[in-house]
């Protein structure tokens, strides 16, 4: 099968894919408890003034009749209009793309740093120390929830020791702790994965043979055993990125960092649809993207 095809073949797998979570995410966000035409006349507002603004916003006619409106809209290349910010969707989630962008390239790249020697060592040495620490380190990220390990890097260097800030994305040293919790929650699958991948790679037939050709260690981790491991490695690389991409919601949020993520959260309070809508739809068509670009 030619990559076009391939290719073609999954963009018309994820099309139904990208209509569901249309569907699921218009209706839950609108099952939300809150009436944005409120939010937006005041608590002291006249109820025909409510009414008025939810007529100017399509609140008033069925959900299913929004819905075929807000699709259309989406086919001509139109997000709607944020309730709250007054201004375009898109314009909104483009200007904090750039935070949560930075985010997430520095989160990964510090996991990477970390992760990938930890997991090749402890796969090559599986009853040194490294190999423990992996597994100790595996069993924190996937059991520690994130928001707890934000909240502790607050109190002990922002609160505590004061030497780095606790908001905000002012300086460079606005990104260290989130950066690093994130990566934290990272670090654990991408060891377990990258120690899985070379153990498996270890005990392949080709290893063998070029073990008995007398080749050196060092010629056979390069070149046969981390070629073939590096496959699921960088799956999983590109599906934490396309991710973080999404919006690392709950850090964004802790550490208050203007990206997609707390945007979400902030259109949710505000009851802002076409906001929350189209920064959800973002997420889930990066998702996508990202998941097919992997697997070429």
């Amino acid at each position: 099968m030619s990559l076009a095809r391939y290719v073609g073949i999954r963009v018309a797998q994820a099309i139904p894919t990208l209509v569901g979570a249309m569907l699921v995410m218009f209706i839950l966000v609108r099952i939300l408890p809150g009436d944005p035409a409120r939010l937006i006349a005041g608590p002291e507002a006249l109820e025909q003034d409510v009414q008025r603004i939810r007529e100017q916003l399509g609140l008033n006619k069925p959900l299913y009749l929004q819905f075929v409106d807000y699709m259309s809209s989406i086919l001509r290349g139109d997000f709607g209009t944020s309730i709250k910010y007054r201004t375009p969707v898109i314009d909104e989630i483009m200007a904090r793309l750039p935070y949560t962008i930075t985010l997430a390239l520095a989160a990964e790249a510090i996991a990477v740093a970390i992760a990938l020697p930890l997991g090749i060592y402890s796969a090559i040495k599986p009853r040194s120390k490294a190999s423990y620490i992996a597994s100790v380190l595996s069993l924190v990220g996937a059991s520690t929830p994130i928001f707890w390990i934000g909240l502790i890097f607050i109190y002990v260097f922002a609160v505590s020791l004061r030497i780095l800030p606790s908001s905000g994305a002012d300086t460079p040293k606005h990104i260290i702790l989130p950066a690093v919790t994130l990566a934290l929650l990272l670090m654990g699958n991408l060891t377990r994965i990258t120690r899985a991948a070379v153990m498996e790679a270890l005990g392949s037939n080709h290893i063998l043979t070029a073990v008995s050709k007398g080749l050196g260690s060092r010629v056979i981790l390069a070149r046969h055993v981390l070629r073939n491991a590096m496959i699921p490695i960088i799956t999983i690389m590109g599906i934490q990125v396309g991710a973080l991409l999404g919006g690392a919601v709950i850090t964004e949020t802790v550490f208050a960092w203007p990206g997609i993520g707390s945007l979400l959260i902030d259109s949710l309070f505000y009851r802002d649809y076409p906001l929350a809508q189209g920064i959800i739809l973002f997420i889930v068509f990066v998702f996508i993207v990202i998941n097919i670009i992997t697997d070429v």
